[in-house]
């Protein structure tokens, strides 16, 4: 079951959540395995993230990289909400974009193996 990870409003700014994604995608973990959804939100002086994620494991291996990236920006790192997420709705069209990506992903790993399923996921 996936989990969703809420951590409340801090003093994190817009200008720090900013220059965290920079660096974590620069570190390569702008998109971390295992994270199925990314939201920020709030005000200015005061976001919000939400996250969900596959597993607690795969939340903790990101965490490795985060919370050294969010120090550096001057973001206190506090512990988050963990909750079961029971169901995530998204619009047709893009459920449907979805079953699509996964299947021509699951295709392309039987006919070549997983590096071509890799390269085919890269793509789009």
């Amino acid at each position: 079951m996936a989990l969703g990870f809420y951590f409340p409003p801090t003093a994190f700014t817009v200008a720090q959540y900013k220059e965290a994604i920079k660096k974590l995608t620069a570190a390569g973990a702008g998109h971390p395995k295992g994270r199925r959804y990314h939201a920020c939100f709030g005000e200015n002086d005061k976001l919000q993230v939400f996250d969900v994620w596959d597993s607690k494991e795969a939340f903790d291996a990101f965490g490795a990289v985060l919370v050294p990236v969010l120090q550096s920006v001057g973001v206190q790192h506090s512990e988050p909400a963990v909750m079961p997420i029971h169901n995530i709705i998204v619009p047709p069209a893009k459920a449907a974009r979805l079953r699509a990506k996964a299947k021509t992903t699951k295709s392309a790993a039987s006919k070549t193996g997983p590096k071509a399923a890799k390269r085919a996921k890269r793509r789009r």
